[in-house]
């Protein structure tokens, strides 16, 4: 890491404050690889939780992370092994000082509003182009067989 920078240490201190993930820990004690629960807040995906690892570079934060959703999900930008179409996290458009955080609310942002342009399965970019109440019920239904169980808010 250069000077100054925030190690993924402190930036998982910072991500645990933010609202859009739960259960935000290292996987086997390792800080270069987090995983935790994404909680979208629109329809389809909304009903359920989506479990993800965040994958620091060694080189971190020249190199950028790579998030990968563990939990099955029917959308266009996430293919069938759970890579994410990410541009913020691309080689070209990573910037150094890019916070975990920022990557996991554009990770939210992603699933929360499918967009054909970032695509990494052609079959449902068109099929959301063409036969939009299709694909919606779709995903509605794959939202329900495979994703968590949402946790319940902290009361306040």
């Amino acid at each position: 890491a250069s000077p100054g920078a925030p190690c993924p240490a402190q930036e998982l201190q910072e991500a645990r404050s933010w609202g859009g993930a739960r259960d935000l820990r290292p996987v086997d004690g390792d800080v270069l690889r987090w995983e935790g629960l994404l909680l979208p807040n629109k329809p389809p995906y909304n009903t359920g939780a989506f479990r993800f690892e965040l994958t620091f570079s060694p080189q971190h934060p020249l190199a950028p992370p790579r998030a990968t959703l563990r939990t099955s999900i029917y959308h266009p930008g996430v293919d069938l092994t759970g890579c994410v179409c990410q541009p913020l996290t691309s080689a070209q458009h990573w910037v150094p000082t890019t916070r975990a955080t920022q990557v996991l609310q554009d990770l939210l942002l992603l699933l929360d509003n499918p967009d054909p342009q970032r695509v990494l399965r052609q079959d449902l970019a068109h099929e959301l182009q063409h036969q939009p109440e299709v694909f919606w019920l779709r995903a509605e239904e794959h939202t329900r067989c495979h994703a968590e169980t949402r946790p319940k808010s902290p009361a306040p």
